[in-house]
């Protein structure tokens, strides 16, 4: 993960994007079974992102609250980044790698990958 975190800003500070910014992301993901809520981990994060050319790219991390159904919540860190490419003027394909630290267990690590088409 931290390879590609590092490649990541290695090429937002390489290149000179057309447009770039700092950006303040804050999202909260509630995870059920059935209707029996299990758990709810809210990110803060701060991040960096920008363009070059049909090249999109984005770097953000920061804390993780964490709240499992009936059990005490505790403050991990996160963090994700990707890249998104203009394939044709109407579709884009897109991929993101992201990680979550916990103090009891290993690091867990995602990744995503689409297209999306606009009409």
């Amino acid at each position: 993960m931290k390879s590609i975190a590092l490649a990541l800003a290695t090429i937002s500070f390489a290149s000179t994007p057309a447009m770039a910014g700092v950006y303040i992301n804050a999202e909260s993901n509630a995870s059920y079974t059935g209707n029996d809520f299990t758990s709810r981990t809210t990110d803060l994060h701060l991040g960096y992102e920008g363009d070059v050319g049909a090249l999109g790219y984005y770097i953000q991390g920061g804390p993780a609250l964490t709240s499992p159904d009936g059990v005490d919540g505790n403050t991990d860190f996160s963090g994700k980044g990707g890249l998104s490419i203009a394939a044709t003027e109407k579709l884009d394909v897109y991929g993101e790698v992201s990680f979550v630290t916990d103090e009891d267990t290993d690091t867990a690590y995602g990744t995503k990958i689409g297209a999306k088409y606009k009409f």
